[in-house]
């Protein structure tokens, strides 16, 4: 069976993420990405080669892009970035049952055959940008005052113009067909999915979170 990564990103009744946070089971929070902490070295090496190329382009499959050992690293050390705590993941089913049930300003979701969108996105961004995007590493469970608080950071990474936007696009299309099998994604849209779904939580006093997940 095929493994398709997803990242999901909706508005929620503020009132629901305070119950949300509420109940979540109470654990020590991630540690962050300090100089001590075990994944450190491994940030510090993707600070050091962010801005090589880490695919190439595919002989085979025009258009396409091949993973170079730089990639598959980097992508392993993402994915060790996320809590895959039994409560963690009971957290984020209850989330995605409490999610819009339609697409639109309330609800964005990207979903890749054999590659994680939100991983795509950090390629793209890099780990300065990724780190000062709210939340950790794509996820997050913000009510109404959290969301207008740290939409402006959203804003700062995501609102990309001129040849950074791009770039950024650029980079999302060779992780998506390098690493994955997303020929038909729409690059644009992990930048502005995301930002369009946090703007209209902070304009209408919603609470907004962001998940991401494997099937």
């Amino acid at each position: 069976m095929s493994v398709m990564g997803v990242w999901v990103v909706g508005a929620l009744p503020d009132q629901t993420v305070r119950d949300l946070q509420r109940a979540a089971v109470p654990e020590p929070p991630p540690a962050p990405l300090t100089p001590h902490h075990p994944a450190s070295a491994e940030l510090a090496w993707w600070r050091s080669r962010a801005r090589h190329p880490m695919f190439t382009a595919s002989r085979t499959w025009p258009g396409g892009w091949d993973a170079g050992d730089d990639a598959f690293r980097l992508s392993a050390f993402l994915d060790t970035c996320y809590d895959a705590s039994e409560a963690a993941e009971s957290l984020r089913d209850t989330v995605m049952d409490q999610f819009p049930q339609e697409f639109g300003e309330s609800l964005f979701a990207a979903v890749a055959r054999k590659a994680g969108p939100f991983s795509a996105l950090a390629y793209a961004l890099g780990p300065e940008a990724t780190l000062r995007f709210p939340g950790r590493f794509g996820e997050f469970l913000f009510d109404a005052g959290q969301v207008r608080a740290r939409l402006p950071a959203a804003e700062e990474v995501l609102a990309l113009t001129g040849a950074r936007r791009r770039d950024a696009a650029d980079r999302v299309h060779a992780w998506l067909t390098g690493l994955g099998d997303a020929p038909g994604h729409d690059a644009g849209e992990l930048l502005d999915g995301p930002l369009r779904v946090l703007r209209y939580a902070a304009r209408t006093g919603r609470g907004a979170a962001g998940l991401v997940r494997w099937y």
